[in-house]
């Protein structure tokens, strides 16, 4: 093996331990590292899977993240490295700071709290839905205000943080199911005038192409693909001021770019075909 060979196994569970060898897909992974207990509704306890392929999407950014880790390692003069990374242990390392929490501290005395994922309610305005959040004094009594409910800007229970947390049913209850009689712009308006974190949440897909900031960040390119057509896709998310990137080409078949990249690696072309003949490459 070259000593400075950088790569990587990706697996479901991991090469060890009694799942090793099962087959499995993202929304296996999500129940059984919690995320469909995260997901659980509220009122019955019915666990959820998250309706994406978070996991999966998830490891590929893990690795995306490892594999320049152990590039700047090897600059470095650490030599190549193997990484083996699994679905299960890259989902449970997203799940745990927040989902997780309650499981955390180990002490007897610890003190359990409700999970932030307990405030993530979607509201209802006249004409659609909303989101708003309040994490400072401020922007929860800016709340208060906004619904229309000053009162309880003076009710100790929802006073500091501290008390909130330990009122935190008594304060979801304050507005749980309760549908607001304004439209929804009508509704964000009053809160953002009181600064308090908030938006809309549409209720397809289609309607994240137009909303305004949407547009303003120019998020979606069009393309044009060898076989597909006239395609809409979301720019690279990280904008590079030195090195813009860019969508350059759709993603190549399978063994496309064989040679090019054993090639760029030293491969020669008597070496490239007997690997191809022995079926290590494509």
């Amino acid at each position: 093996m070259r000593p400075d060979l950088v790569y990587v196994s990706i697996s479901a569970f991991g090469p060890t331990g009694p799942y090793a060898k099962k087959p499995a897909y993202d929304h296996i992974i999500q129940g059984i590292v919690g995320a469909a207990a995260a997901q659980a509704d509220p009122e019955t306890g019915r666990p959820e899977n998250i309706r994406t392929i978070f996991c999966d999407k998830l490891t590929a950014q893990v690795v995306a993240q490892g594999i320049t880790a152990a590039l700047l390692a090897r600059e470095r003069g650490k030599g190549g490295q193997h990484l083996r990374v699994s679905m299960l242990d890259a989902a449970i390392a997203f799940l745990w700071p927040d989902c997780g929490a309650n499981e955390t501290v180990l002490e007897e005395d610890a003190n359990v709290q409700p999970l932030l994922s307990a405030t993530y309610r979607v509201s209802e305005a006249a004409d659609g839905y909303f989101v708003a959040a309040g994490i400072s004094d401020a922007q929860i009594h800016g709340m208060f205000r906004a619904f229309g409910r000053p009162e309880l800007v003076t009710d100790p229970r929802f006073a500091t943080a501290a008390a909130r947390m330990q009122n935190m049913e008594a304060l979801l209850a304050e507005f749980s199911d309760e549908r607001v009689d304004l439209k929804r712009a009508e509704v964000l308006d009053a809160l953002e005038a009181e600064d308090v974190p908030c938006g809309p949440v549409y209720s397809n897909l289609g309607e994240v192409l137009s909303d305004p900031q949407v547009v303003a960040s120019q998020t979606f390119l069009e393309s044009s693909h060898p076989q597909l057509g006239r395609m809409r896709e979301p720019r690279p998310p990280i904008r590079f001021e030195g090195t813009p990137a860019a969508i350059q080409r759709p993603a190549p078949t399978l063994g496309q770019h064989t040679d090019e990249v054993l090639g760029e690696l030293g491969v020669g072309a008597a070496t490239l075909a007997e690997l191809r003949r022995e079926g290590v490459v494509c």
